[in-house]
């Protein structure tokens, strides 16, 4: 092959792909301005600045186009969760890095705490395709660590895998249920995006409060 024709190809290929990161930017932006539901796939196109057809041509449904987004983030979250779960930090240290990392993370990418729930109960095996995924978090580390502190007497008996859900818990239900949050509490949303700043520290002083010994 001619040395022309290998430059048009790398050069096709180059426009491709930031075709497709042009679209994935411009989703992401659409699906946090207006969820799921509210996103339309030609204003998403008209963001990308591409056609409609063009649009389809990469993603067939704005189903597929929110987990492309959604597989993104997910990759940019999870090595960083994995890392701390599995680290050699000690376990306060640890559930503090846990809850700051997640925290902060879904702060940039709001809607997926919703995606994901929205998307497990329309299709439970999606949480299958997502353990294939590279750095897919373990606890295993985690394990041993909380089984340890308690041999040492550390922190109270409890298992980890109530100590971790405990902590998912506290970190994602503000997210999912933040319009209804900010009503009770009567907060714009300014305003409680800063709550959820404090809470980074406040989560993990309550968590470690609670097993500390």
């Amino acid at each position: 092959m001619s040395t022309k024709w290998l430059n048009l190809i790398v050069e096709m290929k180059a426009k491709e792909e930031n075709t497709e990161l042009a679209i994935l930017n411009a989703a992401k932006e659409v699906f946090q301005e207006k969820g799921m539901a509210g996103s339309r796939m030609q204003e998403i196109a008209d963001k990308a600045r591409i056609n409609k057809s063009m649009l389809h041509y990469y993603y067939r449904s704005k189903q597929l186009l929110f987990e492309a987004v959604f597989k993104n983030a997910f990759r940019l979250l999870a090595p960083q969760l994995n890392r701390v779960l599995n680290d050699d930090s000690e376990l306060f240290d640890k559930i503090r890095n846990f809850t700051n990392n997640y925290i902060s993370f879904v702060i940039q990418h709001p809607y997926l705490p919703n995606f994901v729930i929205q998307e497990l109960n329309k299709n439970p095996d999606f949480i299958g395709k997502l353990r294939t995924e590279k750095d897919f978090p373990t606890i295993d580390k985690f394990k041993i660590q909380v089984e340890e502190a308690i041999a040492r007497g550390i922190i109270k008996p409890i298992r980890a895998e109530q100590l971790f859900i405990n902590t998912i818990s506290l970190n994602i239900f503000p997210f999912i249920a933040a319009p209804l949050l900010q009503g009770l509490i009567n907060v714009e949303e300014k305003e409680y995006r800063e709550l959820m700043e404090r809470r980074k520290a406040e989560v993990a002083d309550f968590i470690i409060n609670s097993i500390r010994l």
